[in-house]
């Protein structure tokens, strides 16, 4: 009892600085995420202020978070939206994962990185968020777009992948030779053990939600919701997975069910309570000290996001055939990294593959990238008006040219 004065204190700043650090992102125009994660290093222990007493108990809370996101992916996961454009998606997303993955880990070599922290950090920075590059496509317009179709395909096809390395990277987190074995057993073991238990979620979960909503009561068939989003949870992890596939299950289970999508309605204000509540955890536990000791490692990410991750997505859609401007657009669209590389990072960390200065400096990377991402993407939506303009009046000019003629 004599510490439930320093949780509740705690909630309160931690929901104050969601809200305050919103308010600036949403002023700024900005997406929120960066908002949160500025108002958790704001109440971060390790800056002067207001602090957090125990971080710890918050990260248990801000898993649930990672759940709920995690579940929200799997019901807004699309297979028509990914077959439009399967062939970069399906074949080019997964190649051009494997060329940052390389990269990452030659570069960490080069600068003195350990295979770990090279795969840990090629992990985080292959895959860009797909909630922010929705929230910029959708603001502009271009959600519709062909290359705003290749974009969220791709990032749907890396939401996947993350999936797989959650399961995969703790496998390397021990010494010997025979990592690459094990990790290929436990995803072999994983797809073999997902084929049933898919099976199983896509019969079960679509049945009970419609028994539930069959009863018309809406708060009975939130908190089965809930529950059906945590349990799925809770046993992929007593299974030996991550909590984050069993939400994504859950959420996949009822993703082509239309009349069942009232079950993730009712619980976004709910995930975006907690996911507000993750990204402020996240913050404090930047340790700026740790940051600015690592400020290479810093530099070092960015130049894979900002100009390997620019060359290799520009690289694979220009090598599908697409046009030049396109594959210029998609390769701007994916210089970024978000809240999966979060979740990437955060496995490592607990699999003790990374330090706590790496993971400062994933967060930090995430940060400049998104903020850098919105500006470039503007500037990216400008020059491609500007390109179908030109178009345009060539086109016009040409039709002129021939009536004058004729």
């Amino acid at each position: 009892m004599e510490t439930a004065p320093l949780v509740f204190r705690d909630l309160t700043y931690i929901f104050l600085a969601a809200v305050a650090g919103g308010l600036v992102a949403w002023r700024l125009r900005l997406p929120l995420i960066l908002g949160y994660v500025l108002g958790g290093i704001a109440i971060s222990p390790f800056t002067p202020g207001p602090h957090l007493s125990d971080l710890h108990t918050f990260e248990t809370f801000a898993e649930v978070g990672v759940v709920l996101l995690m579940f929200s992916i799997g019901v807004e996961f699309s297979i028509r939206d990914l077959m439009r454009v399967k062939w970069v998606a399906l074949v080019g997303g997964p190649l051009g994962i494997l060329f940052i993955l390389g990269i990452a880990v030659a570069a960490g070599k080069l600068a003195g990185w350990s295979t770990q922290e090279g795969l840990v950090i090629g992990a985080a920075v292959s895959v860009a968020s797909t909630m922010v590059l929705a929230r910029l496509l959708t603001d502009a317009g271009k959600l519709t777009e062909e290359y705003g179709r290749i974009m969220i395909a791709i990032t749907l096809v890396e939401d996947l992948a993350v999936i797989c390395m959650t399961v995969v990277l703790p496998a390397f987190s021990g010494s010997g030779e025979g990592r690459l074995k094990q990790a290929a057993w436990i995803l072999g073991k994983a797809l073999l053990l997902l084929i049933p238990l898919t099976a199983l979620a896509i019969k079960v979960i679509p049945r009970l939600l419609r028994r539930v909503k069959a009863t018309c009561n809406s708060e009975l068939f939130l908190l089965v919701s809930i529950a059906v989003c945590l349990g799925t949870a809770a046993l992929a992890q007593a299974a030996g997975f991550s909590v984050a596939l069993g939400a994504f299950l859950a959420g996949l289970s009822i993703s082509g069910v239309k009349d069942l999508h009232d079950a993730h309605t009712q619980l976004v204000p709910l995930r975006d309570a907690f996911v507000a509540l993750f990204f402020v955890s996240l913050g404090a536990l930047i340790d700026p000290r740790l940051l600015f000791a690592n400020l290479p490692l810093l530099g070092l990410m960015l130049l894979l996001i900002l100009v390997a991750k620019f060359l290799v997505w520009t690289a694979v859609v220009w090598l599908f055939r697409y046009p030049m401007r396109t594959a210029i657009a998609v390769g701007t669209g994916l210089m970024q990294i978000g809240e999966l590389s979060f979740v990437l990072v955060q496995v490592a960390r607990s699999s003790g593959m990374v330090a706590d200065g790496v993971f400062s400096a994933v967060v930090a990377a995430s940060l400049i990238s998104i903020l850098l991402n919105v500006f470039l993407m503007r500037l990216a939506f400008r020059w491609l008006e500007s390109v179908s303009a030109g178009r345009v009046s060539r086109s016009v000019a040409q039709v002129t040219g021939v009536g004058e003629e004729i």
